[in-house]
C-alpha cells in the first residue's frame, strides 16, 4: 500500500546480442546504484529507529525520491543478493546462496549435499563459488544499449575471469574479489593495484572510492552511464576515522541498543560518500537525468564484536544478518526516478533485490534478450504510486550459520502482511516445519500462528513449492543418518561459539573472527560455574540451565567481582514469559540486602531471546542476582554475560 516515499529499484537489462548495435538515446537517464554492505533497516534515520547514527545525506536522497518501508534483500547474506541485483534471478535459480565467491575452488553449479551430522534433519546443498558469465546482467544490457558502465567497490561474485570486467562493466575499481576492504577502511590499504591518494595517509576508502566514482561521472556526463557504487561499508573489519570514533564515544548512551562508536563512525563515512555523489550530480547538472537506487545487501550484523559490543541492533525486528527473520532481510530502500517517483513519497509495497533489473528495463523502454527470464518483476507501477500486482516474494536460504536467531535450512514467502517460513524437513518423519507471522501485528516475529492458521500455511506453502519448482532450486534433502537421540532443538537460534578452522556457510557468514570473551569453562566441577541457585532448582544439561522455581522469588546469584557501571546480558526462554529483574548488592554479602538495587526486565513468551540490562552503579556490584519468572514453569538459560570496565565475563553453561 502506498503512503509516500521509497523502494529498491535499479536494474536495466537489455538483450545483449539483440541490442548490441543500438546507440543510447540522448534522453535516456543515467543509472546510479548505491549498495551498502550489511547496513540494517534500523541503521539509518529513515525509519525513526535510531537516535545515535547520523545519515543526513541518505535523508536528503529520500526527500528527492520514494522511500520503501518494506524493501527486502533476496538473501540474508551478501553474494546471493548481489547476484540477484545483477541478473534479476533468485539465488534459488543461480544456486549462489552463500558468500563463498572468493574461495580458490571454482564451482559453477549447485549440487545436492551428500552428508550431515546425525543431529541434523536435513542435508544442505553445495552452492557455486562464482557467478557464471553466461547470465545476462544489468551491466551487459545497459552496455549493449550504449551506456558507459563502471563498478566501484565491493564485488564478491568471483575473481578473474568472473570479475566485473567479464560481467558487462568497462571499469572496475579497485578490482578486488574479497568479502571486505583489503586490510582496513583507513589507509594504508592492501589492494594489489590501488592505493590511497599521495599526501593523504589516513584517507578513508569510501572517500577515495567516491572520488573515483565522481571522476567516472565527469568523464561520461555527456552520454548515459550506469554506475555501480557498491560500498565496502559497513562490513567488517570494524574500523573508522579516529576522530569520528571519539565523537561518537562521547555521544554513546549505554542504555541504547545501538551504542557502538566505531560502527556509528563507519556509518557517517558511508553517508559522507553518498553526499559526495549527490553533490557531484548537482554540480554536473545531472541530478534530474539520473535514476538512483539505494539499498543494502542484507540486514545488520548482530553477531560480530566491536568495542566489546555487537556492532548494531535491528530492533524492533528480530534477528540479523545470516537469518531469515526480518532483521536479516528487511533493508533500507530508496528509489529516485525523475519524472516517475514523487519527491518525499513513502511506499509500503514489498520490493526485492531481483526486481531492479526488470524495472529498469521496463522504465527505460528496453526489452529483455530473447528467452531471458526474470524471477523479479517490474515495480514501475509502485514507483508511480500505483498498486503492484504480485502474489508473493520468496527468500531462499538453505543454510544455517550459527548466529543468534538462526534457523535450519529454510525458504520464506512474503504475501501482504503474512510471512511463512518453511524449515526443510524440520518436522516429524521428514515433514516440513512452518513458522507463520502476521507482520502487521507482530513485526518482531514472536508469535507463531501456524497452528491457528493451517489453511493459510497450506496456501503459502503451495506458493513456495511452485517457486522452488519454477526456479529448479537444488533443495535440502532429508538426512538418512538422522538420529533423534542427537537432535538438539533447544539449540536452535542460539549463537554457536567460534571454532577455529570453520568452513562453509558458517565461516563465510562470519568472515571476520570475533575476539573471544573471558568465559567460564564447560566441564568445571561446578556445573553452574560459580552461580548459586536460590528458591529454585538449577540443572545444567547440554549447555542449558533449566531453572525450576521452589519459592516465590527464584533467582541465580554470583559474586560479580567488578565495579559499575556494567551491562548484564543473557539468553533465556520461557513458555509463559513473565517479569524478572537484575539485582545487585554493593557489599558482596547477602546480609547487605538493605542496600540492594534492581532493574526490571520482561521475558516474552515462547522463543529464545536476549535480554540486556544496563546497571548505572558507580562502585562495587558485589553480589549479582538474576531473578527469573520460574515460579510456575521452568525457565531455560543459555548463557550470561557481564561487561564492566572494558572487560567481559561470559558463562557458557
Amino acid at each position: 500500500m502506498i503512503v509516500n516515499r521509497f523502494p529498491p529499484l535499479l536494474a536495466i537489462a537489455l538483450a545483449v546480442s539483440q541490442l548490441s548495435s543500438h546507440a543510447a538515446e540522448p534522453s535516456r537517464p543515467n543509472v546510479l546504484f548505491i549498495l551498502a554492505d550489511d547496513l540494517g533497516w534500523a541503521d539509518t534515520t529513515l525509519y525513526g529507529q535510531t537516535k545515535f547514527y547520523r545519515t543526513p545525506n541518505v535523508e536528503r536522497l529520500a526527500r528527492r525520491g520514494m522511500l520503501f518501508t518494506r524493501g527486502y534483500s533476496c538473501s540474508p547474506l551478501c553474494s546471493p543478493t548481489r547476484s540477484a541485483i545483477l541478473t534479476g534471478l533468485s539465488p534459488a535459480r543461480t544456486g549462489i546462496t552463500t558468500p563463498n565467491c572468493h574461495v580458490p575452488q571454482v564451482v559453477l553449479e549447485a549440487t545436492p549435499g551428500t552428508a550431515a551430522p546425525p543431529g541434523k534433519k536435513s542435508i544442505q546443498p553445495k552452492p557455486p563459488t562464482r557467478l557464471k558469465t553466461e547470465y545476462p546482467t544489468l551491466a551487459k544490457s545497459l552496455k549493449a544499449a550504449g551506456y558507459a558502465t563502471g563498478h566501484f567497490g565491493k564485488w564478491h561474485l568471483g575473481p578473474e575471469p568472473y570479475s566485473p570486467l567479464q560481467q558487462g562493466f568497462d571499469v572496475d575499481v579497485p578490482h578486488w574479489p574479497g568479502p571486505g576492504p583489503a586490510g582496513s577502511y583507513v589507509a594504508p590499504w592492501k589492494f594489489k593495484d590501488f592505493d590511497h591518494d599521495p599526501g593523504v595517509p589516513d584517507q578513508h576508502i569510501e572517500d577515495r572510492m567516491a572520488k573515483e566514482a565522481v571522476a567516472f561521472m565527469e568523464k561520461h556526463k555527456g552520454h548515459p552511464f550506469y554506475l555501480n557504487y557498491w560500498m565496502f561499508s559497513v562490513h567488517a573489519p570494524f574500523d573508522a576515522k579516529k576522530a569520528l570514533i571519539e565523537k561518537y564515544r562521547a555521544l554513546a548512551n549505554p542504555a541504547d541498543a545501538q551504542r557502538c562508536p566505531t560502527y556509528a563512525a563507519m556509518i557517517e563515512s558511508m553517508d559522507d560518500a553518498i553526499g559526495t555523489l549527490l553533490d557531484a550530480l548537482d554540480r554536473l547538472q545531472l541530478a534530474d537525468r539520473t535514476i538512483i537506487v539505494f539499498t543494502s545487501d542484507n540486514g545488520g550484523n548482530m553477531y560480530s564484536e566491536v568495542d566489546g559490543e555487537v556492532p548494531t541492533s535491528n530492533r524492533p525486528l528480530r534477528g540479523g544478518k545470516a537469518t531469515v527473520f526480518e532483521g536479516g532481510i528487511r533493508v533500507p530502500c530508496i528509489v529516485r526516478w525523475p519524472g516517475v517517483t514523487a519527491a518525499g513519497s513513502r511506499n509500503d509495497t514489498i520490493v526485492q533485490s531481483s526486481d531492479y533489473y526488470p524495472t529498469l528495463l521496463d522504465g527505460l523502454g528496453l526489452k529483455p534478450a530473447p528467452g531471458q527470464h526474470f524471477d523479479g518483476l517490474s515495480i514501475l507501477p509502485a514507483l508511480r504510486g500505483q498498486p503492484l500486482a504480485r502474489e508473493a516474494t520468496f527468500t531462499y536460504f538453505p543454510h544455517e550459520p550459527g548466529v543468534p536467531d538462526w534457523l535450519p535450512p529454510s525458504v520464506v514467502a512474503h504475501s501482504g502482511d503474512w510471512k511463512l517460513i518453511r524449515i526443510f524437513h524440520g518436522g516429524e518423519n521428514g515433514a516440513h516445519r512452518h513458522l507463520l507471522f502476521n507482520l502487521r501485528d507482530d513485526v518482531g516475529e514472536r508469535t507463531n500462528l501456524a497452528a491457528r492458521e493451517p489453511e493459510r500455511v497450506r496456501q503459502l506453502d503451495a506458493l513456495i513449492e511452485k517457486f522452488l519448482a519454477d526456479t529448479k532450486a537444488v533443495v535440502p534433502v532429508p538426512n538418512p543418518k538422522f538420529d533423534p537421540a542427537q537432535y538438539r532443538p533447544e539449540l536452535e537460534g542460539q549463537a554457536e561459539p567460534k571454532v577455529k578452522g570453520a568452513t562453509g556457510a558458517k565461516k563465510a557468514a562470519a568472515k571476520t573472527p570475533t575476539p573471544a570473551p573471558t568465559a567460564a569453562k564447560a566441564g568445571d566441577a561446578d556445573p553452574l560455574q560459580g552461580w548459586k541457585a536460590r528458591s529454585c532448582d538449577a540443572v545444567v544439561k547440554d549447555g542449558i540451565v533449566t531453572v525450576t522455581g521452589k519459592g516465590a522469588t527464584p533467582f541465580l546469584g554470583v559474586g560479580a567481582g567488578v565495579n559499575g557501571p556494567a551491562t548484564v546480558k543473557f539468553r533465556a526462554r520461557s513458555a509463559p514469559g513473565g517479569a524478572g529483574k537484575i539485582e545487585w548488592l554493593p557489599a558482596a554479602t547477602a546480609a547487605a540486602a538493605a542496600d540492594a538495587k534492581s532493574l526490571p526486565f520482561t521475558l516474552a513468551p515462547g522463543d529464545w531471546q536476549e535480554i540486556t540490562v544496563s546497571i548505572p552503579a558507580t562502585g562495587p556490584l558485589g553480589i549479582l542476582r538474576l531473578y527469573l519468572p520460574a515460579q510456575k514453569q521452568p525457565v531455560l538459560v543459555d548463557w550470561v554475560e557481564l561487561k564492566a570496565g572494558g572487560k567481559l565475563k561470559r558463562w557458557e553453561f
